[in-house]
């Protein structure tokens, strides 16, 4: 490997100039006027596969944005990797907050900041790069390689599924990776063998047919808005964070007690969670610590919450609605179908006669996943790992969802 580790050290300059042209493309998938910037981040990403010297490269559509498909194929008898990655971005909430312009790749202490840098610009590129490398020091690959790089994955990857049923047999793979995961900690190397998957949902609570006056109406017809908070607030207990949806841990798989122990022997991530966050406390189910209740746990959050008058000044409206989005991340032997049916039954059950359940929507999900430790490209991962590392890696897991 030292001819190829050679080339990369090389390329390093030229790699860090490809990386920061890619991260000024601003590829927001949910903003429907970047379209025409997603759709150049998929060219831009299709070329740097060309000029790495990948055989095949495709930009395909989709009803939405497209997908760069590219191929590698050394020999039909070696076994072959498929490298799944995402090119659009999340869109950018609070620009107070960052130092630099989100879109202006900036170095600071050896890190390079911009948005996209960390999720999935950067790591998806690495893939890309490390083929070239090995194509220009052995001027072939070690294995078949096919790369599914997709524009909507911030967006719920809505139509990826579709794709990859169209396209079952050609995305065939012996194994896949992925790099959208976080690290231990620079001192503690880690490969991900577990993601939580999601179930996202919205819904509306309505009482009257139309906005009402509080003082005409206000004592005599209820509030939606209460009623959403009353409801909300019922869906988990305060002082064990245990969600409290029937039937929502029904048929959990727990993880083993190696991993539990393994776990247990890692530095605790709670002080580093406090100063991360800026919370006064940390908070989650109960007995679980931390790396448990990420890792293994499901979990249900509030991401939006909104009804009747938001604007300035005031407006002594009783709105006819209100309305929230909720996700729930979910561990192996939960289903994201099922548990959005659980949530609305949920609200069902608990709804008072004073309002209604206007509108229920599953938006999307996906499932959770664990690996097979004892797999035979699990375990190449953790030797690759320890030979770049000098450390044996660590099986951890992920709180967030892949598609």
């Amino acid at each position: 490997m030292k001819d190829v580790l050679d080339r990369v050290d090389a390329d390093r300059e030229e790699s860090v100039r490809r990386l920061e042209e890619f991260l000024r493309i601003p590829s927001i998938s949910t903003d429907a006027e970047r379209a025409g910037d997603v759709r150049r981040a998929a060219d831009y990403l299709a070329g740097v596969f060309r000029e790495s010297g990948v055989k095949k490269v495709e930009v395909l559509p989709t009803k939405g944005h497209p997908i760069v498909l590219a191929e590698h194929l050394e020999d039909p008898s070696a076994p072959t990797l498929l490298v799944y990655g995402h090119y659009d971005v999340q869109p950018i909430a609070n620009r107070a907050e960052w130092k630099s312009d989100p879109f202006t790749p900036e170095i600071r202490d050896g890190k390079i900041w911009a948005r996209g840098a960390t999720d999935d610009k950067g790591q998806l590129l690495t893939h890309v790069l490390a083929a070239k490398a090995h194509l220009d020091a052995r001027g072939r690959l070690p294995l078949n390689v096919k790369f599914l790089i997709e524009g909507e994955e911030e967006i719920g990857s809505e139509h990826l599924d579709g794709f990859v049923r169209e396209n079952r047999e050609r995305l065939a793979c012996d194994a896949i990776a992925i790099s959208d995961t976080a690290m231990y900690s620079p001192e503690i190397p880690s490969i991900c063998t577990g993601l939580r998957g999601i179930a996202y949902t919205e819904f509306t609570i309505r009482c009257a047919t139309s906005d009402l006056h509080s003082g005409s109406f206000g004592g005599a017809v209820d509030n939606p808005a209460l009623v959403l908070a009353h409801l909300i607030s019922g869906l988990k207990d305060e002082k064990t964070g245990r969600v409290l949806i029937e039937g929502f841990y029904d048929g959990i798989i727990e993880p083993t007690q190696d991993e539990r122990d393994r776990w247990a022997e890692l530095p605790t991530p709670d002080a580093k969670y406090l100063e991360m966050t800026g919370v006064p406390a940390l908070y989650g189910e109960q007995p679980y610590p931390v790396l448990e209740r990420i890792w293994s746990r499901p979990s249900l959050d509030v991401n939006g919450i909104w009804g009747g008058f938001t604007g300035k000044g005031s407006m002594t409206v009783l709105p006819a609605r209100a309305s929230a989005k909720v996700s729930m991340r979910l561990v192996p032997g939960q289903s994201p179908k099922d548990v959005a049916k659980k949530l609305e039954a949920h609200l069902q059950k608990h709804l008072p006669k004073t309002a209604v359940l206007e509108r229920f929507e599953d938006l999307h999900g996906g499932q959770p996943w664990v690996a097979e430790l004892d797999h035979p490209a699990v375990q190449a991962a953790f030797r690759a790992v320890e030979q770049g590392f000098g450390k044996k890696p660590v099986p951890s897991r992920e709180g967030g969802s892949i598609p």
